[in-house]
């Protein structure tokens, strides 16, 4: 049975335009012609294939205004954030345009063997509504450099966004069909996953995504890429610059209106200076203004939908009974859109979902610890390991302990961010694999060895 998709503002909870789910023949055609394409595209030169990315990020900022405004619309996103989504976007297509080829050379082991790095075929996408470009992009740029082609299950929340992702990629000169996007639902993966043309499987989403979509390609032996979920742990000791911490502190947990993967969730703070950390952090979240995504001082939008508003005010309730202390925020506001004001739990300690699980939202949850130690155990007190950070004056100390904690990108001093330049990706139940930079272009290659003698 065909179902609709609609999109809808979470702004305002007003439907803004539904789509028809692909029937399983259109399915079937769209990657079939993906394999198609392929087949010339594989051959193509790295000049050839750079040129095509090199355009798609021109159309990207040409298009700037338009496509932050369509996130605006359909998730929630405002529009400064989505502008610079869009830059990072263009970004990713010129970083891999200028480096792949060198990503990519053989490399020569001695006269007789070497080893070359070869495409795929199709690469299935599945997308989450978070980020709705950047998620896409930072799989198709390596992706189509390295010589594969890309089909896109994207989440049903965001279908504009899906086609016109599309839509760049076709404007910019890639071949008919190297780049297709799929609008079918989450019971319908298996048919992509499953469809013996598709050679392997990306995946950015939720935990429990993560481990349908791996067991699924597991079934039928292709490789998988999971950038899953993240309960990141920003550890702040005493000799912090505090003015300075509290600033990316904030601003790492409420991008996105703290929807993100790699958001700052947990604050863990060494008892010298929690109280002060606490005071200075919430005054700073009561500031930030919520609104209207359409508007340019806008920095935290709604929620991308009403029933991860419900979710996460269950979560902050149960948090509560356990015995956090809500700080500020922590209430569902009237009126339309799914909204949710900048909240800070403080008193937060295990078995309470503050602590257990990650709070996809703008919620922030104070942790104490007795020193350094006890920092880094807390820290590492999750079954997540996607980002973490440390703030400390000393940067030979926040080395030492960004080696101890165990995630797949700590900085110091820095909110936690994806590069084009450096691989991304999480360990324990944040997933497995790498995306971006050199690792990530090779996740989906044939690295193949070649002997003469």
């Amino acid at each position: 049975m065909s179902m609709t998709f609609s999109s809808v503002n979470p702004a305002t909870g007003k439907e803004i335009q539904a789509y028809s789910e692909l029937p399983p023949r259109d399915v079937e055609a769209a990657i079939g012609g993906a394999h198609e394409a392929w087949t010339g595209w594989r051959e193509a030169s790295f000049d050839d294939r750079a040129r095509v990315l090199r355009d798609a990020a021109k159309v990207l900022r040409a298009r700037s205004s338009e496509l932050a405004r369509l996130m605006a619309t359909e998730m929630g996103k405002p529009v400064t954030q989505g502008k610079a989504e869009i830059e990072k976007c263009a970004w990713a297509c010129e970083h891999f345009a200028d480096e792949a080829g060198r990503y990519l050379a053989p490399e020569v082991i001695d006269e007789k063997a070497s080893v070359f790095f070869q495409p795929l075929g199709v690469v299935l996408a599945v997308m989450p509504w978070n980020f709705p470009f950047w998620q896409v992009f930072r799989f198709a740029a390596p992706t189509l450099m390295a010589g594969n082609v890309g089909v896109l299950k994207h989440a049903s929340n965001v279908p504009g966004c899906a086609l016109a992702i599309e839509e760049v990629f076709r404007a910019a000169g890639l071949p008919d069909g190297a780049f297709r996007t799929l609008l079918i639902g989450s019971g319908r993966v298996r048919e992509a996953i499953e469809h013996p043309l598709v050679r392997a499987v990306t995946l950015t989403g939720s935990t429990p995504a993560g481990k349908s979509v791996a067991a699924l390609a597991g079934s039928v032996v292709k490789k998988t890429v999971l950038e899953l979920g993240g309960s990141d742990a920003y550890v702040v000791l005493e000799d912090a610059d505090l003015e300075r911490t509290i600033e990316v502190c904030v601003a790492a947990r409420l991008v996105n209106a703290g929807q993100s993967c790699i958001a700052a969730k947990r604050f863990v703070v060494v008892e010298p200076v929690v109280r002060e950390f606490t005071e200075l952090f919430v005054a700073r979240m009561k500031e930030t203004r919520v609104g209207d995504p359409l508007q340019e001082d806008t920095a935290v939008g709604p929620l991308a939908r009403h029933d991860l508003r419900e979710a996460l005010h269950e979560q902050v309730l149960a948090s509560v009974r356990g015995g956090a202390r809500v700080a500020t925020g922590g209430s569902v506001p009237e009126g339309p859109g799914a909204f949710y004001p900048p909240t800070v739990l403080v008193d937060v300690a295990p078995c309470m979902p503050a602590y257990d699980e990650e709070l996809f939202g703008p919620v922030a949850a104070i942790v104490s610890a007795r020193d350094e130690t006890d920092a880094v155990r807390i820290a590492n007190d999750t079954i997540y390991g996607l980002g973490a950070a440390v703030f400390t004056r000393d940067l030979a100390r926040g080395r030492r302990i960004a080696s101890r904690l165990e995630a797949g990108c700590v900085c110091v001093n820095a909110q936690v961010v994806s590069d084009p330049r450096l691989p991304f990706g999480g360990v324990k139940q944040s997933g497995y694999g790498r995306e971006l930079g050199a690792y990530g272009i090779r996740e989906f290659v044939n690295v193949k060895t070649i002997v003469v003698t």
